[in-house]
């Protein structure tokens, strides 16, 4: 059985009390913005259009820089490569795939995935594409690579290793997903020798990168409740990895917990919701909660040592780090810094009415924002 998607049973419910006259209000009513003193200030470098944006289904295509490019794409297949610094537009492609996930540019080149299971490898000098392969399902997870391998995590539940160089397929791992997930995937974290991949049935499994076999499996949330929407229990962040070998990793109605990674052994845990990938910036762990409550932690313990609820309700993003700050996009368009230490609102900037739903890229004390509708804007900090 395939499955049934979170957003196609929220659409529904909502279309049936269109249809009655009235209006479901939301779990976490948008919080109003507030005056505050700002300490940072945020001025444009550069603005340019990115062709249509991320589309009514809303995919998750993140930018990527490498270097001095910035690259960017929309749902449609067109793919641009931007001069970071400048602005100026070093080529346009058309891809002529539907593309679906988020970009990654490593050594020359740009990964993606599209809505029919493709993968590509495309050429940062020009845009050519370099190799296409096939994946069992649609990837809405950027592709991610190690000196090797690019492994790609498909809405299925399937891992399929392929070769950097060729595309080939190495190999294949397969979860089992229950019916009713998330709108998304897991994004997997690998390095040489191991990846780390979250799935929506609430497991984390280190996976063998020489042969794709599991090392070990931990499950992170147990599903709980008498609905279906309840029981998700979906790892849909990226598993974050520690130069010292620890593991973050948050679930959907389930827990944030570290693990050592070698053996997965869990160090602490916490209760809460988050379907964003958690930050951490030297001894603290940034988490975003479903509720859009932003805490900070203690790495080591899971102590909390500071919560925001100034974007509570507002959709923030997964967050990004620039110059001291914690930067993140919001579903009406505006740009949040909020000091990382204090927890306190330092800068705001509205970038677009369309809203913004990946996470900024961040370089320095240069932020890149992709807005929904393929605004992209570059700011600095002063």
């Amino acid at each position: 059985m395939k499955p049934t998607f979170l957003i196609a049973a929220l659409a529904g419910l909502t279309l049936l009390a269109g249809c009655a006259g009235s209006q479901v209000e939301p779990q976490y009513p948008p919080t109003e913005l507030r005056d505050f003193a700002a300490s940072a200030e945020l001025d444009t470098a550069w603005r340019e259009g990115a062709g249509e944006g991320r589309g009514r289904a809303a995919y998750p295509i993140a930018p990527a820089r490498e270097g001095d490019a910035l690259f960017a794409a929309d749902y449609q297949g067109e793919l641009f490569a931007f001069d970071a610094i400048t602005g100026d537009t070093r080529w346009e492609t058309a891809l002529e795939v539907p593309i679906s996930s988020g970009l990654t540019a490593v050594a020359g080149d740009i990964y993606l995935g599209t809505r029919d299971g493709q993968v590509l490898a495309v050429s940062q000098r020009d845009g050519s594409v370099r190799w296409r392969a096939r994946v069992p399902s649609e990837v809405l997870a950027a592709p991610q690579p190690n000196q090797q391998l690019l492994i790609v995590q498909s809405v299925d539940g399937s891992i399929t290793a392929l070769d950097r160089d060729s595309g080939n397929e190495r190999w294949r791992y397969q979860a089992n997903l229950p019916s009713l997930t998330l709108r998304g995937t897991g994004t997997p974290t690998t390095i040489d020798p191991v990846t780390f991949a979250g799935f929506a049935n609430g497991r984390l499994v280190a996976l063998d990168n020489r042969s794709g076999q599991p090392l070990w499996e931990r499950r992170i949330a147990v599903a709980q409740g008498r609905s279906d929407i309840e029981r998700l229990v979906d790892l849909a962040g990226q598993p974050v990895l520690t130069p010292d070998g620890r593991l973050f990793v948050t679930s959907f109605n389930g827990r944030l917990v570290a693990l050592e990674a070698t053996r997965g052994e869990p160090l602490w845990a916490r209760e809460l919701s988050s379907y964003h990938t958690p930050l951490v910036v030297g001894d603290f762990l940034f988490v975003v909660e479903e509720s859009g409550r932003i805490l900070a932690l203690a790495a080591d313990s899971g102590e909390e040592v500071w919560r925001s609820t100034a974007l509570e309700g507002r959709r923030p993003t997964s967050p990004a780090f620039a110059d001291g700050k914690l930067v993140f996009g919001d579903f009406d368009g505006y740009l949040h810094l909020i000091d990382a230490r204090s927890g306190e609102m330092v800068g705001r900037e509205r970038i677009d009415g369309s809203g913004i739903g990946v996470r900024p890229v961040t370089d320095g004390n240069r932020i890149h924002v992709l807005a929904n509708d393929g605004t992209l804007e570059t700011l600095d900090i002063r």
